[in-house]
């Protein structure tokens, strides 16, 4: 099982706290966020490799983290997309179609966004996630504020956990489930992102993915409980500081 951390995003909404580190490396209570991400996994079995894609002008910082963390308890390898602007930026699925075409044998991915913050363990999303394969399992979380996921990619899932819809940034909000930035694809399932770029020409966001996927193949969601934190704005930021407990 390889876990791959989405850190080439340039946090534009976030500047200027983030022009000159990526937000990957912003700290919540002393520690940077992409160590919440990773430490998620520290117990998991099976991991045989973390990679941590980012971009040419964040690099060397993202190496300089992952040199202090490499070999603990697993080996921790960077992935430099080439970027340097927000403008050339890859997006989403374009940074994991990178590291795709750069792989060499397939084995099941777990993504995960690098400023998604939460205090639940990641153990039963994996087992379920497991169980569900060659089908992609997807975190899912309830903000509890159903004007407010109109934000993010809004999910219904049925009595087994199937999506049944998701919509991006719905005007009119069917619920307040909504998606997080994490992914379990297995590797059977991997061809599809290939066929989506080449059918949509899209690869900014892995929510859109997600839209499209469950369209043409059976996709789950697992219900996260707790504290979940989606650090896009200086608000959330500044929310997760005061108030994450994890």
């Amino acid at each position: 099982m390889k876990i791959l951390i989405l850190a080439g995003g340039y946090g534009t909404r976030l500047y200027p706290i983030v022009k000159d580190i990526p937000k990957a490396l912003l700290e919540v209570h002393g520690k940077p966020l992409i160590t919440f991400a990773l430490e998620k996994f520290l117990k998991v079995d099976g991991v045989d490799e973390v990679c941590v894609v980012t971009n040419d002008k964040f690099a060397p910082l993202i190496s300089a983290w992952a040199d202090k963390h490499n070999g603990k308890p697993f080996r921790i390898r960077v992935v430099n997309d080439g970027t340097r602007t927000p403008e050339e930026r890859l997006g989403a699925i374009g940074d994991l179609l990178y590291v795709l075409d750069h792989e060499g044998s397939p084995s099941d991915w777990v993504v995960i966004g690098s400023d998604n913050l939460f205090d639940g363990g990641i153990g039963r999303f994996i087992d379920l996630s497991c169980a569900k394969a060659p089908a992609v399992t997807i975190g899912c979380y309830d903000i509890g504020d159903i004007k407010k996921a109109g934000n993010y990619g809004v999910i219904e899932l049925d009595a087994s956990g199937k999506i049944l819809s998701l919509e991006e940034k719905p005007k009119e909000p069917k619920s307040a489930l909504i998606s997080m930035c994490l992914y379990f694809f297995p590797k059977d399932s991997l061809g599809f992102i290939r066929t989506f770029v080449d059918e949509t020409n899209s690869r900014d966001t892995t929510g859109g993915y997600i839209q499209w996927l469950y369209k043409k193949s059976d996709t789950y969601g697992f219900k996260f409980q707790g504290e979940w934190y989606d650090i896009g704005s200086l608000e959330s930021y500044q929310d997760a500081q005061q108030n994450f407990s994890g």
